[in-house]
């Protein structure tokens, strides 16, 4: 059986839904083609928008990332207008406590005010007001919701096993046969080196959520050093994350939740008190540089977009944009020429 469409979007996680969305909402048809959703890097995430948290230094990835923030709020609502969901975005700035003295960094007790009860380690810290957050479960759900409201065409349970190609992508082979389209949009994170010979590999996170019953005592991220903890406005808790490379070994470890409760506790200690609730783990598509890969590829009709690491949820909105763009126009966006593929070609 062979099927064909005009568009074909390899992956259903985070970045292939926002693209599919992207160009659907342009009037373009397109087909997403999906393994298995629950694994998606999405559903492993806590969900920061955290461009200035992440201290990422002045340079296009910078850029790339300040541009996806203010993308945020218009891009979130007109999701949730069209799905009557809420992905509870939360302009709660982001602290980042500190355990050394540092330049530029604001002091211990201007820290306590914006967060009571860190630890007596804390000796300062930096204050993003303009970072943010959402929960990216519920991001993942209402961007499928989104899709089919749309009437974009999912596919699921579609394992592709290789693409054929001449000059171009002539067609893919599946496990549901033959699929051919006139472009192709690679989007499948760890697994991109599965298809292509591109360096995208998987560095797993552990993460795990506590939570409190009372009144919320966190009214802001806080970004540590060793640690992250991100509170809910529902009163869950995410603490996130290890990043081991170990391939795709699956599951948990005693280490890894043990580091995860002992940095968070550190950082905060009454965390201690409140109840655990979840562990969990995902596969962050990783690349030597740790910057997405981003534009054409080394075949004319097809379009990468993967490799964002710990940036997927921040990086969705600018990843859409700029990729439907680039498709429909087949321009690429200056922006987008420090991710090219080719940054890891040998000289």
């Amino acid at each position: 059986m062979t099927e064909r469409r005009e568009i074909l979007i390899i992956g259903g996680g985070i970045i292939g839904l926002s693209i599919a969305i992207e160009l659907k909402s342009q009037g373009i048809p397109v087909t997403i083609l999906c393994r298995d959703f629950s694994e998606a890097a999405t559903h492993a995430a806590a969900g920061m928008i955290a461009p200035q948290a992440e201290e990422i230094p002045p340079s296009p990835m910078l850029d790339l990332c300040l541009a996806s923030r203010a993308l945020y709020p218009d891009w979130i609502h007109k999701l949730e207008s069209l799905t009557g969901m809420s992905a509870s975005y939360w302009a709660c700035g982001i602290l980042a406590p500190r355990y050394q003295a540092s330049e530029g960094m604001l002091d211990r007790a201007s820290i306590l005010s914006h967060q009571p009860d860190l630890s007596d380690e804390v000796v300062g810290g930096f204050w993003f007001p303009q970072d943010a957050q959402v929960d990216n479960r519920a991001l993942a759900k209402m961007l499928w919701m989104a899709a089919q409201e749309l009437g974009i065409e999912i596919q699921t349970g579609v394992h592709v096993e290789r693409f054929i190609s001449d000059s171009n992508i002539t067609h893919l082979e599946t496990t549901q046969g033959i699929w051919k389209a006139d472009r192709y949009i690679l989007a499948t994170g760890a697994w991109s080196q599965d298809l292509l010979p591109i360096p995208v590999f998987p560095r797993k996170g552990q993460m795990l959520s506590v939570r409190v019953h009372e009144t919320l005592p966190l009214k802001q991220v806080l970004y540590g050093e060793e640690s992250y903890i991100v509170p809910r406005q529902n009163g869950r808790i995410i603490v996130g994350a290890t990043s081991e490379n170990v391939g795709f070994q699956k599951g948990n470890t005693a280490i890894g939740v043990h580091q995860l409760l002992s940095a968070a506790i550190r950082l905060y200690p009454p965390i201690q008190e409140f109840t655990l609730e979840e562990t969990w783990y995902g596969f962050r598509p990783a690349t030597p540089d740790e910057l997405p890969i981003l534009g054409s590829s080394p075949f004319a009709n097809l379009t990468l977009a993967t490799g964002h690491y710990r940036n997927g949820i921040l990086l969705a909105p600018i990843t859409a944009k700029s990729i439907a763009d680039f498709v429909l126009t087949e321009k690429s966006d200056s922006q987008l020429a420090a991710f090219h593929w080719s940054r890891f070609c040998s000289n």
